[in-house]
């Protein structure tokens, strides 16, 4: 239950999160591209609006100039060239004026309304002098210019300066408006970032804290794990010993009571047998004679028995006689041909590792014969200063290790791990088995087992 909450919650966090950050994105694509507009659209304006104030103030000094050629130049044709000029700049600056009008806001059109009505001031002060002949235009021109035309052209130049502030302006108070968006931009970006900061602290926190405890819960199941897998080789180990330990008890009970009292009841027969041969009780002598039968194989019988449990020679003998014993009986039962090569092994191996040897190379002859139709058999054993090295190698049809692993494997394999060697198999099919063991003869196993024992 709890797990299913913290994933919920770890879910859920993450996802807030990623949609926080999607948010976040969005909202500032979304801000970035009004702010590129609105400044964009301000410096257009700003631009188109300081263009046609320019013609204007261009045109209001060029009215200037061309009312003062009119007033005094004396060639008539210049003077009606001159009036042409200024006609074409009144058409022009009314158009440019209703122009430059539509670009305004209401509330700033004021400055330019003046401008206007100066500029009909202008133009109608300039009417009358248009019908003025050359003499008039000779003796009046100058005093007009100076009286009326370029003042009011000085007032009309100073109006432009203000609607040119007034753009500035403008443009002053766009950048601010842009300004200000950029400052909320940059407030709901604080905000969520430090919100997005607070839930990526604590779902780290929360996964930390929850990735501690399943580290602590997976290494208390690991020590778990390894402390019940020792616990398991231990009672292996003890099994084992068990085993040998219940066959070595068996073995002499059978050696020592059945095999001496069916040796006892052979040689009473025996005796019997010999008592009665004189005599005419034929009859008799054959049923002695079948029970003595009967009583030497059983005699035979509990001694393989006891040689197949634990041979009273390994305990006695010691390990390399025990293994030819076994190669004997191998090959006598089954036909095989089993060759012992033990060079340089010592009698004073320690019980378990004999123990182990005699049992690998028992498992193995018994798989050699009933699994692997081996014709031959090479068991080659060899004793370095720190190891005990022991190779198995038949003839027979083989197999695949990695598909086919039986008990019998698994047993030897055990019983090597657990004296701190290493058993190697190599098999091929139709090309025979061989298997190699190394036991290390320095070890806490031997150690142990010796004072166990």
């Amino acid at each position: 239950m709890f797990q299913r909450q913290s994933s919920t919650f770890l879910l859920a966090g993450f996802g807030g999160l990623l949609l926080m950050m999607v948010f976040a994105g969005a909202d500032g694509i979304q801000v970035l591209g009004r702010m590129q507009t609105g400044s964009a659209a301000i410096q257009r304006e700003f631009l188109e609006r300081s263009r046609v104030l320019n013609q204007i103030r261009s045109d209001v000094y060029l009215s200037g100039t061309y009312a003062r050629d009119y007033l005094l130049d004396p060639q008539p044709s210049m003077a009606e060239k001159n009036l042409a000029e200024l006609n074409r700049l009144r058409r022009e600056m009314d158009a440019i004026i209703v122009a430059y009008r539509e670009l305004m806001r209401p509330e700033e059109r004021t400055p330019l309304d003046g401008l206007r009505r100066s500029l009909d001031d202008f133009w109608h002060t300039l009417d009358p002098v248009f019908q003025w002949s050359p003499e008039q235009r000779r003796q009046n021109g100058f005093l007009f210019l100076r009286d009326e035309v370029f003042p009011r052209r000085q007032a009309m130049l100073g109006l432009a300066d203000q609607i040119q502030t007034m753009n500035e302006r403008q443009m002053d108070s766009g950048n601010l408006r842009v300004a200000a968006l950029f400052a909320e931009f940059r407030t709901r970006l604080s905000v969520t970032l430090a919100v997005t900061f607070a839930l990526g602290v604590l779902l780290a926190v929360f996964s930390s804290r929850r990735i501690l405890d399943l580290e602590k819960q997976a290494s208390s199941r690991y020590a778990e794990v390894m402390e019940a897998r020792g616990q398991l080789k231990n009672l292996s180990a003890r099994l084992v010993e068990t085993q040998e330990e219940e066959r070595r008890v068996l073995s002499r009970e059978l050696h020592d009571e059945v095999g001496q009292s069916l040796s006892a009841i052979l040689v009473g027969l025996s005796n019997l047998s010999a008592s009665i041969r004189g005599g005419v009780q034929r009859e008799m002598e054959q049923e002695v004679a079948g029970l003595r039968r009967i009583v030497d194989n059983a005699v035979k019988m509990v001694r393989n028995i006891t040689l197949l449990l634990r041979p009273s020679m390994l305990d006695d003998l010691g390990l390399i006689p025990a293994l030819e014993w076994q190669a004997r009986e191998t090959s006598r039962q089954t036909g095989l041909r089993v060759d012992v090569a033990a060079a340089g092994v010592s009698d004073e191996l320690p019980e378990e590792f004999k123990t182990c040897i005699y049992r690998v190379v028992q498992e193995a002859l018994h798989n050699a014969t009933r699994h692997a139709a081996a014709t031959s058999v090479r068991i080659v054993a060899q004793q370095e200063p720190q190891r005990l090295l022991l190779s198995i190698q038949d003839d027979g049809r083989g197999f695949d290790p990695k598909r086919t692993r039986g008990l019998g494997l698994l047993g030897m394999e055990e019983r090597v791990e657990h004296l701190g060697g290493t058993l190697q198999l190599a098999s091929e099919l139709n090309k025979g088995t061989l298997i190699m063991v190394t036991l290390p003869l320095v070890t806490d196993h031997t150690r142990s087992g010796a004072v166990t024992s």
